[in-house]
């Protein structure tokens, strides 16, 4: 059952003046090592950034409570996105059944994440 949808747009022209501004302190204060890693191994870092920050975005719009920035972040299972949860987040979530679905789009300056939030079967 799809308890939630959340869907976040960012400008990736915005994450580019974000840390031209603030460089190396903004990518440790907004993303996890993960992201960070994954982004800098692009030819062009941005989008991705960009993409993972719509990611946090999306998600707290089906979450009832504020996390941190890194407390939500964006790995990998093979070449699909999924999100990852700091503990706090991640055994609620297990308390709860609860699994979140993720998309990830960038094109034409723009980046968009779209999480589903889906109730699921205990012991299904």
């Amino acid at each position: 059952m799809i308890v939630a949808l959340g869907a976040d747009l960012v400008e990736i022209a915005r994450v580019e003046r974000l840390l031209a501004r603030h460089g190396e302190r903004a990518l440790k204060r907004l993303f996890h090592e993960e992201e960070v890693a994954y982004a800098l191994a692009r030819q062009n870092p941005f989008p991705s950034l960009a993409a993972r920050l719509a990611a946090k975005e999306a998600f707290q719009k089906c979450w009832p409570e504020s996390f941190s920035w890194k407390e939500v972040w964006v790995g990998m299972e093979g070449k699909r996105p999924a999100l990852r949860f700091a503990p706090r987040i991640g055994a609620r979530m297990a308390e709860e059944g609860l699994f979140a679905h993720l998309s990830l789009s960038h094109e034409r300056g723009m980046a968009l994440a779209v999480v589903v939030l889906e109730a699921r079967a205990r012991g299904g």
